[in-house]
């Protein structure tokens, strides 16, 4: 009797834990999936620093900087999170324009470790970079709403289609195959509670600090081309990053378009044969 009862708390416990699997892979996609834009986050504000250094030592050479903030734009070497964004964002449009998926296939089933191996270096590298940027950033007082770039709501809106559809990439490619491995050992179709958890999160994340900061990714480089100053390479990659999230919100609405055109078009033609069915049977 005293077995029958340890067996029966030991099931209800496991069953418990499986009740508390699906909200857990949910919490784990979601957040995973807002490194990529936190990742912009990041490199704006890292750009936004760098500008500032500049403004102040072209308009106060002799004014005292704050010292954490000075070794840590100095000492910050974001190179690796510009590569491994680069590539996520070259997937995402390749992705757009044809339709393959460069890392990982999105269709449920075994993932071939390679892949996985993959996929884990990604997740886990831009996690610690993001992790410890972010923080740093904090800490020192950095603010990417500081130098604020003028753009159209129309522009607002393509950027904010090109980055979500670069976190939808990333998610599908790379953050869900390390956690359906982790969490059930295989790989499982996207459900809409997903979808809508991630589009939630990512329009709080845009709303509460994206939206006002991000735009100092290219404030740099017009910033030295007014100064007359030589542009480095990550200026370079920061300008083409930005505008490369907005190619990819652009083909998103051009997609967007042709697709509504489609079902119009379908529409007619239904309406069409409709109406010579009619005809036919009144004669």
């Amino acid at each position: 009797m005293v077995w029958l009862n340890w067996h029966q708390k030991a099931g209800q416990q496991l069953l418990n834990l499986a009740s508390l699997r699906e909200p857990f892979h949910i919490l784990t996609i979601t957040l995973l999936s807002l490194l990529l834009p936190l990742s912009f986050l990041l490199l704006s504000r890292l750009t936004c620093a760098h500008c500032y250094l500049l403004s102040l030592e072209y308009s106060n050479p002799s004014s005292q900087i704050s010292s954490f903030l000075l070794s840590f734009v100095l000492y910050t070497n974001p190179s690796v999170l510009y590569l491994l964004v680069s590539i996520v964002s070259i997937a995402t449009l390749i992705h757009g324009l044809t339709g393959k998926v460069i890392f990982l296939s999105e269709s449920p089933g075994p993932v071939l470790r390679p892949h996985l191996y993959i996929a884990w270096i990604f997740v886990c590298t831009l996690q610690v970079f993001v992790g410890l940027g972010i923080e740093g950033t904090i800490a020192g007082g950095i603010d990417g709403s500081i130098i604020s770039m003028e753009r159209s709501l129309f522009g607002k809106a393509v950027f904010f289609l090109g980055l979500h559809e670069t976190m939808l990439h990333w998610s599908r490619a790379a953050v869900r195959p390390v956690v359906d491995d982790t969490i059930f050992g295989v790989a499982r179709e996207e459900r809409w509670a997903e979808r809508v958890a991630m589009a939630a999160s990512f329009g709080t994340l845009w709303w509460w600090k994206l939206r006002n900061e991000v735009g100092a990714m290219v404030v740099v480089g017009e910033f030295k081309r007014e100064l007359l100053m030589s542009r480095g390479v990550a200026d370079f990659v920061a300008w083409w990053l930005y505008y490369l999230t907005v190619t990819i919100g652009m083909i998103r609405v051009v997609k967007g378009f042709m697709w509504i055109g489609m079902l119009l078009i379908r529409r007619r033609e239904t309406g069409n044969s409709a109406d010579s069915n009619e005809d036919e049977d009144k004669v």
